[in-house]
Order: structure tokens, then sequence, then C-alpha cells
């Protein structure tokens, strides 16, 4: 039979889903959201022991004293163990998932017990629920809401929903009609018979369902920690990848007090609300001859009285310690470059990942920012990075491992450059296997290894190379039999075979800590089988370099060589599981100029403070018309100027005017006169009252533009014959504009472009609306420009070249001063005469000020200036 298909019908239906209903799924996120930091807020913000108390309490007046002691036990066994947050939020989780579906469930299996049509509705959607492989419920989750917490709540919800359904249904049909009938009989209504027979006589069997609810959820929970989910999940799953016996163990004890306290709470919880369980108790406590007490169980009203006390004190010591550390903490912030935001960080369990995302997250930590870092499978951090729920991940390969991921979402991707490179591929041996140092000295020597390359997960791509390429290449294929295992395993037998000095070759790759661990040689490839290596590069969201451009900009000059990133990575294998961050700092200890050169403090100060100038304190009134490059330039000194401890005074002047103040000494300074055209008049009228202190930028430019995707047009010589395709126009300014009068006059003569094109005369705003609308369309456009103009910033432009010469030279646009500017400001002189500006950073400039728009000039700059942390330090040095 031909093969049917349907995987694309549901990625489509995906896809459609995505575009049209997100506003709902945004809905249910932010519910869900708030529910569970509602739930975690309270759990998990008191102090452990406390809350561990509130927890024996409810056990002492469920269960009695034994179980209340046992509670007390276990939950500071998890506190010892250092797992509570993370066991806190598994709870949190657990809770909120668990309230929801008996909320759905409860009344679904009422309706199912009620009406045969939808219970036989109900039986099929049930079925598939619960043995769909509880993995499968991860894949929508996070299509639809992203990594984290919310993929978890659904797909807990999802699994742990058919035994509350079919529990309900089954207590409520299980009631004996003939009760039912002797309630119809006395005239009982539907609704009340439901309420006072069936749901009372069926309430042990309900509960049973509740408390399969939450086993399920919990169990469910752990899965979705490989979502992002976080929690003891998140540990359970690290454990896996990363084959840590001891965190296995430990996360594993965790989960199982949760699991017991959750079981025997809830099946105690039944004696309390159902009249069947309240009797079954009374009659063994009354039965017991022994240890009486154990069966004292304190009243409702005691034990509610005791969980509130604790309460309080629990809430007056978390608001004392929030006060006491946002005292420290406001004190700490000063100057700091984060100021506490928030940065999310996302993960694979490979190496030079954990080292890379943990090395990061502590300089962000001592540059004042708040990281936050979850271990996921490759597919959720891309589509994490993607959706914007992780900022950056920093163990992208590419341009192969990682190929689809990439080619899937680049639209929504960053790539801020390699950071490592380039990696290898390669079969490793121990350096005492003796006489084999290549691919090629394997042949004839299997019984050596026992016939055995000790690979992988069958899913990496190395493992396909291996396979296709290495082992035909070399002839090695019936030899070697290549072992499919996971990274943990390979690792592990190569550790046991070298302490037993025992032969073994293994799959590895560059960079790896296990060369730094260990003496080991790896293959040469002479036949290239391997093929080239890749790069390990940071990938971020789109949207990143806005929400921290400071950060954005210390990741794409981050490198380690592979010294430092085995020398990183063995010093995390040394510290253990669950102290990454402690082997980062001991290495960071012997790297102390990392941190500095990896994310540069704005204006070389202390603790992010800018260090003062030599005449800080001085008032510099500034000057400027309002001319882009004016603006631009003008109020990026008055920020670099107060960074430095100067006082500022900006005013905006006609270009007559500005002279005249400059010429008075009622103003210090201005940066955009054109010399030696455009101001000639005013220069030649005030230059004895001036001082020159030179060109900034420069040449100055006029020109014809075309966004780049019109192919073919190159140069003005180019526009001949192609009137037609720009409909026979060129996108002019205002008329009066000297550049139109040479479009006119000469340019267009120069070209024999006359009567082929007609010049537009509108205004600068106009025709830039005119130039966004042809880009947004992908119309040809030709429009007139000078540079420097933001445009070039904003829009991928061509300008078109002159090689006649008819737009005639340029100029240079200067820094103009008053006469004894220099006396007054000796140090700002020096920096005035040295300033530069390239003209990507000035078109950049321009883009953020045209950005945050009229009246925010002075936070555009700043917000530039924090994409550029070392302008400050570059333009304005101090000592």
């Amino acid at each position: 039979m031909p093969r049917f298909t349907f995987g694309a019908w549901v990625e489509d239906a995906v896809d459609w889903l995505q575009s049209h209903l997100t506003w709902i799924f945004d809905a249910v996120k932010t519910v869900l959201g708030g529910m569970y930091d509602g739930v975690d807020a309270v759990l998990g913000g008191g102090e452990p022991l406390l809350i561990a108390a509130i927890f024996a309490v409810l056990a002492f007046w469920l269960r009695g004293i034994v179980p209340a002691v046992l509670t007390l036990v276990g939950f500071a066994l998890i506190d010892s163990l250092a797992l509570w947050d993370d066991a806190m939020a598994t709870l949190s989780l657990v809770i909120v998932a668990a309230v929801i579906t008996v909320v759905i469930a409860v009344p679904l299996g009422i309706w199912a017990a009620r009406n045969r049509k939808v219970s036989a509705t109900l039986r099929p959607v049930l079925d598939v629920m619960q043995t769909m492989p509880a993995f499968v419920y991860l894949i929508p989750g996070v299509m639809f809401f992203g990594v984290g917490v919310i993929p978890g709540v659904i797909a807990t919800i999802v699994f742990a929903m058919p035994p509350g359904v079919r529990m309900t249904e089954l207590g409520i049909r299980q009631v004996d009609g003939e009760l039912v009938e002797a309630a119809e009989a006395f005239g009982t209504t539907p609704k009340h018979t439901l309420t006072r027979v069936q749901l009372p006589l069926a309430l042990p069997t309900i509960m049973a369902g509740i408390n399969q609810v939450i086993m399920l959820a919990l169990s469910m929970v752990v899965i979705g920690g490989m979502a992002g989910a976080g929690g003891l999940g998140e540990k359970v799953y690290a454990a896996i990848t990363q084959l840590q016996v001891g965190l296995a163990a430990e996360s594993g004890i965790a989960v199982v007090i949760l699991a017991m306290y959750l079981d025997r709470m809830t099946g105690a919880l039944n004696e309390r609300v159902s009249p069947l369980g309240r009797r079954a108790a009374a009659k063994a406590a009354a039965g017991a001859r022994r240890m009486r007490f154990t069966y004292y169980k304190p009243g409702t009203a005691v034990a509610m009285t005791g969980v509130v006390v604790l309460a309080l004190i629990a809430g007056g010591l978390n608001i004392a310690g929030s006060s006491s550390d946002s005292s420290k903490g406001s004190q700490a912030a000063a100057g700091d470059v984060g100021k506490g935001q928030k940065i999310n960080m996302g993960y694979i369990p490979w190496d030079e990942g954990i080292a890379s995302t943990f090395l990061w997250k502590e300089i962000l930590e001592q540059r004042g920012f708040s990281p936050d870092i979850t271990q996921l499978d490759a597919g959720p951090l891309y589509s994490g990075v993607a959706r914007g729920d992780i900022d950056f991940q920093t163990d992208a390969w590419l341009p192969t491992t990682h190929k689809d991921y990439w080619d899937k979402y680049s639209d929504q991707l960053e790539d801020y450059g390699s950071w490592y490179g380039p990696t290898s591929l390669e079969l490793t041996v121990p350096s005492y296997v003796e006489g084999i140092d290549s691919l090629a000295d394997l042949k004839g020597q299997g019984k050596k290894f026992n016939g055995k390359i000790i690979g992988i997960e069958a899913s990496a791509g190395m493992m396909g190379t291996l396979n296709d390429k290495v082992l035909k290449e070399y002839g090695l294929e019936g030899e070697y039999k290549v072992v499919s295992s996971s990274t943990s395993s390979m690792l592990a037998e190569l550790n046991a075979s070298i302490k037993k000095k025992e032969p073994v070759v293994v799959t590895l790759w560059s960079p790896h800590w296990a060369y730094g661990a260990h003496d080991l040689k790896k293959l040469d490839d002479p036949k290239g089988a391997w093929g080239e290596g890749e790069d390990v590069h940071v990938v971020a969201h789109k949207g990143f370099a806005e929400k921290s451009p400071v950060v954005a900009d210390w990741l794409k000059n981050f490198e380690l060589t592979e010294k430092q990133l085995t020398g990183l990575e063995n010093k995390i294998q040394e510290a253990g599981q669950g102290k990454e961050q402690d082997g980062v700092r001991a290495w960071l200890k012997e790297n102390p100029d990392v941190v500095d050169k990896a994310a540069p403090l704005p204006a070389g100060g202390q603790d992010g403070k800018p260090q003062q100038g030599k005449d800080a304190g001085k008032t510099v009134n500034l000057g400027y018309f309002p001319w882009d490059e004016a603006i631009a330039s003008t109020y990026l000194w008055q920020n670099m100027l107060e960074d430095r401890g100067y006082k500022t005074t900006v005013k905006q002047l006609d270009p007559g005017p500005l002279y005249t103040g400059l010429a008075q000494g009622q103003l210090d300074v201005q940066f955009d006169s054109w010399l030696p055209t455009t101001h000639k008049d005013y220069w030649n009228r005030y230059k004895d009252n001036l001082t020159d202190l030179g060109s900034w930028y420069g040449p100055t430019s006029l020109e014809l533009s075309v966004p780049s995707y019109v192919k073919g047009i190159d140069s003005l010589e180019d526009l001949k014959g192609q009137g037609k395709k720009f409909n026979g126009k060129i996108i002019g300014i205002e008329s009066s504009a000297g550049m139109m009068g040479i479009l006119n006059d000469k340019v267009l003569k120069e070209y024999g472009l006359e009567g082929e094109y007609k010049v537009v005369s509108s205004s600068t705003s106009s025709m830039l609306a005119e130039l966004d609308r042809s880009i947004k369309k992908k119309e040809p456009v030709v429009v007139t420009l000078w540079s420097p103009h933001w445009a070039y910033g904003a829009h991928d432009l061509k300008k078109l070249d002159d090689p006649k010469g008819a737009w005639g030279e340029g100029e240079q646009i200067h820094t103009v001063a008053k006469k004894d500017f220099a006396q007054d400001f000796p140090e700002l002189t020096g920096w005035l005469k040295d300033f530069k500006l390239s003209e990507e950073d000035l078109a950049s400039l321009e883009v953020e000020l045209q950005k945050g728009g009229a009246g925010k000039e002075k936070e555009s700059a700043r917000h530039w200036m924090d994409a550029h942390p070392d302008v400050v330090e570059k333009l304005t040095p101090v000592g």
C-alpha cells in the first residue's frame, strides 16, 4: 500500500493556529503563569523550615503525630539537599495543574455518569489521552506556549485528566440504584439527588480519582523538565543527560518525599470529608489499645490556627528579609550596568554549552544583571529563543549540526557570531595505545579494541557521518561495530578503560573537557572523511539587542581559546554536579582578566560608575540646528560630558543665530559646520571670533540611492533606459535645496537622463515616506539622499556611483567653538580635536534617535551608548 502521511497536515494546522490564534495562547499563558507565580510565591517565599512546619501541621490534622514528624523530617531533608526551591516549584506546578484538572474532570465525570451518550463520546478521547506517550504532549505545549512552566502545566492537565473523569463517573454509577429511586420517590429534585445522595456516597471513589490525578501530575512534571518547566524535573533531566548519579539520587529522593506526602494527605483527606471515612477513622481510634496518642488528631479549628500562626510568622520574616535585601541591593546596585535586568539563557547539556552558559551567568551577575538559566534539548531551546522566552544561547553549531533549526527559525533569530572554532569531530584513543595515530592505523586492529567503537547518541550527526562516510573511507566496515549509547555513557567507558589501561576508541570532538582531563590522541583524518569543522555561535532572539544592547554588544565580541575553554570545562567537572558556577568562579580566579575583557564596563569606571574629567563641574553650552547629524552628535556629547561630571545646556537655533551666539561667547560649541562650502558665508563673517577644532566626519556626499534589491542599477549611468522601471520619477526633497538644483542642472544633463526622468519636488519627510513605502512593497524607487543620513542605517540601500563627478566634491563636518574655548575647557578641547565617528556609527546613532522620537533625543543617545559601551572611554579618555 502507498504510504499515508498526515504529518504535513498537522504542521500546517499548527502554523495556522500560531498565526491566527496567538491571542488565545497568550491569554492562557498569562492566566496560568499568574496562577503558578502566585502559588510559587507563597510556597517558595517563606523560610523553608516554617513552610515544612505548616506541612507537618496539616499532616498532624489529617493523619496524626507520627506522619507529622515524618513530614517535618522529609521536608527538612529536601532543604538540606539544597533542593527546596526546586521542590516548591514542582509542588506549585502540581497544585495548579491538579486544581485545574479536578475543576474540569469532576463535572465531566458527573455529566458522563448521567448521560450515556456523553460517556460513549468521552471514552475514546480519554483512551487517547491516557495511552498517548507523555512526551508527545510537550510538543504542542512548546509550539503554542514556548518553553517554561506553561507547557508543563498544559501537558500535565491533559495527561492527568482521564482518571479524574473515569473515577468520578464510576463512583456515581456505583451508587445503589434503590437509594436513588428512594430519593426520587420522596420528591427529591435531580440536583439534590446528586448533591445529597450520589456525591456523598461516591466521594471515596472520587477522592481516589483525585489522588491519581495528583500522582500522575507529579510524574508528568518530571517529564516537563525537558521543556524548561524547572523544579525537580529539570534536576532529574540534567542528571540523566549528564550521567550524574548523585544528583539523580538526591532529586529522586525529593520527588519521592513529595509523592508520599501528597499521596498520604489526599488519601487521609477522604477520611475528613467523607462520612464513611470519618466513621472508619473513629472506629480504628476506638479500637486501639496501645499508643493511643498516635491516633490523636487535632480539631480543624486548632489545626487551622496553627497553620495561620506559622504562615504569619513566615510572611513577616519574608517581608523583613525582602526589605533588608532590597536596601542592600540598592546600595550594591549603585552604578551597576544591569540594574537588576532579567536575562533568560538556555543551554543544551553539552560541555561547552554548560561551560559558556554558566560563565556568562557569573559575568552578568557581576555586572548587575539577574540571569536565569534553563537546560533544554536543542529543539525546545531554538523554539524558545525564536519566541523570545529565552534571550540567547551560546552553543549553536553552525553551519551543519544545527542547520535544520537555523533554517526553521532564522527569521526570528540573530547570529551574534562565532566565539569558538573551528570545531572538529574525531575518533580518539588514550595516548598509551601505541601504533594508532590515524584512522588508517585502525584497519586490522579490530581485535585490540574488541571490534568496538564507543559512540554517543544514535541521533547525533557525527554518528551518521561515522557510519556512512568514515568507516567506508578507511575500510573499517565489518571489522568494527559502532556502539550507540549516550555521551555520558561513552565518557564513563573511556574513564573505566583508562583506569584499567585498556585499549579503547571513542567518538569525541573539540572542544571537549576530556582532552584536559585525560592524555588522549586525536586520530588523524588524512582523507578528510569527517569533513570541515564548524564554529560555535551565540544565537539570540531577534529583539534582544533592543532589550539589552550592552549584553548584545558583549556577546558579539565574545571569544574563548581552546586552552581557556578546556580549562573552564575541567574546573566545572572538578566542582561536581550542581556546583557549575563554583567551578566558573574558581576558573575566573586563575583568569582574572576574562570578565573585564568579555564585559567591559562603560566609561572604564569601577562598578559601572564613570570616571570624572579634570574639568568636571564646569558648564558647557551646546548649540545645534535641526539637521539629523547635528542632533545626533549634540545629544551624544551631552550624555558623554555629563558622564564625565560636566554640566550642560542645549539650545536649538537656526544657523545664523547659532554662529552669532558662538562668536559672542553666549554658546561654547556646535558640531555641525559644513565646510568649506555650505557654511562658507558664516565662517567668513565670524571666523575671527571662532575656533575650528577640526573635522569629525567626512567627506559628505550628495547622491541618488536605490534599495539594494534593485538589481542592475549600481551607478548613475545604469539609470539610462530604465525610466519605466521607476515610473520615470526621481523622488526629491524641497525644491529650494541646493542639491535639487545640482540634480536638475548638472546630474541629469551629464548622464543624459533629461526627458526620461522627472524630478519630483516634495519634502525630506515625504521623500523618506515614499522610500519606506516602496521598500515595504519591494518596489523599485530612486531617491535623493546624502551622507551622512540615518536612512542608510535603517534600510539596505545602494548609493549610485557618480563616475563623472557630476555631484561635485564632498564637504567635511567640523566642530566649531568660541574663540577662547581652549582656555576655558582644555580637557574638552583635546577630546573634540580627536573626535571621529564612522558612517556606520553615525547612521546607527541617528536611527536610534529616530526610533525614540521627538523629545527623547537624550534618552535615545543614551540607549545607543549602552549598545556601544566603549564609546565614552574612546572619545573622552581620562587619565
